[in-house]
């Protein structure tokens, strides 16, 4: 515990009620933009059985928020107010507001000089990314598409991909090159000095200790509540407040502690996203929402307790399940199966779903 700082005791009960009021749950933002701000970064993913990830968070957030919201966002016309990059160590893909590139700048920088993942171009990959900057210096934003190339390179994921592929990545991941757009969610790259304002590239990147500090600000803003290491305590000092939730410490933005007060929302029944700020941390989850989760999109099927893509259900101030529903677009229909055995609730629960995504009928398996 940092230093100095009582410890604010509180139930269960209204522990919740700090994340449904904090994370934007009990009254949605009027737009995508005050949305990413609040919460400081929004996770990217383009797997989509139910609608992608983002959307999932964001439809629950946003007013009136409809499918590719944030793509709409992010690219919109005139100057550049958001950009998509990957938070430094951890490989998650996210839309973040443009005065946050300084905070990835060092770790874009460190890359092109190292080895591993994402690190320095091989004699092939220079050759083709001097055809690459060039070309779209030349040509404008250009796609993968756009380079025939039949030459093989290994990807960050250690598969093959093709030597334009691989060079792509590591120039975006380098920062000398930007999404400028999305076409049916494939990227479409442009040199970073076009994409993100001229002030915004001049501004000093951030030190380490700033970047350490950053990340730990952005835990909280994003989770609202949070565990911390004693390291990342020291980091942020007496901008955070102590939360005794049971037998267990948590934190979160001083600034936020007023939130701590009040009765707990009851918004719902609302599906989560896999991903969601609310149920990403599994020990927080279990510390205040007694949810024991996992995504299991990448658990071998025989192993998978929940589903493919299972959306825990928020109903009455409490995660009571989950459910795993699939789109059949042919058929106009959202199929899903639960662990819940209140099939009104879950059908309450899925027809908002069946809506966003343009499906006419819902049927619980």
């Amino acid at each position: 515990m940092a230093r100095g700082l009582v410890p604010r005791e509180v139930t269960v009960a209204e522990a919740r009620g700090f994340v449904v009021r904090a994370g934007g749950l009990a009254a949605p933002w009027a737009s995508v933009g005050e949305a990413i701000r609040h919460l400081g970064y929004v996770q990217m993913d383009p797997i989509d059985v139910c609608g992608k990830m983002h959307d999932l968070i964001l439809r629950n957030r946003v007013a009136r928020y409809r499918r590719d919201g944030l793509l709409e966002t992010l690219y919109a016309a005139g100057e550049r107010e958001f950009f998509e990059h990957y938070i430094p160590g951890r490989g998650v893909l996210v839309a973040l507001p443009v005065t946050e590139y300084r905070y990835l700048a060092r770790a874009m920088r460190a890359r092109r000089s190292r080895e591993g993942y994402g690190g320095m171009l091989d004699a092939d990959q220079r050759r083709m990314a001097r055809v690459i900057l060039r070309r779209i210096r030349d040509e404008g934003p250009l796609g993968t598409g756009a380079f025939a190339n039949d030459a093989r390179s290994e990807t960050g994921w250690g598969t093959m991909g093709t030597l334009a592929r691989t060079t792509l990545d590591k120039l975006f991941l380098h920062g000398r090159l930007m999404v400028a757009r999305r076409e049916n969610f494939r990227r479409v790259f442009d040199l970073t000095e076009r994409v993100l304002p001229r002030e915004i590239l001049a501004a000093r990147a951030a030190s380490p200790r700033e970047e350490a500090l950053w990340l730990v600000l952005e835990r909280l803003r994003q989770r609202r509540l949070a565990h911390l290491s004693p390291a990342q305590r020291g980091l942020v000092g007496k901008l955070i407040q102590p939360v005794r939730v049971g037998d267990r410490i948590l934190y979160c933005l001083r600034e936020d502690a007023g939130l701590l007060d009040g009765a707990l929302p009851e918004p719902g029944p609302v599906l989560l996203a896999p991903l969601d700020p609310v149920v990403y941390d599994r020990a927080v989850a279990r510390s205040v929402w007694s949810f024991d989760y996992t995504w299991e999109v990448y658990t071998p099927a025989a192993k998978r307790v929940r589903g493919y893509y299972a959306l825990p259900l928020l109903a009455g101030g409490e995660i009571i399940g989950h459910v795993d529903p699939r789109a059949d677009r042919a058929a106009g229909e959202l199929v899903a199966s639960t662990n819940v055995a209140d099939r009104a609730l879950v059908l309450a629960a899925l027809r908002p779903l069946a809506a966003f995504l343009g499906l006419a009928k819902v049927r619980v398996a």
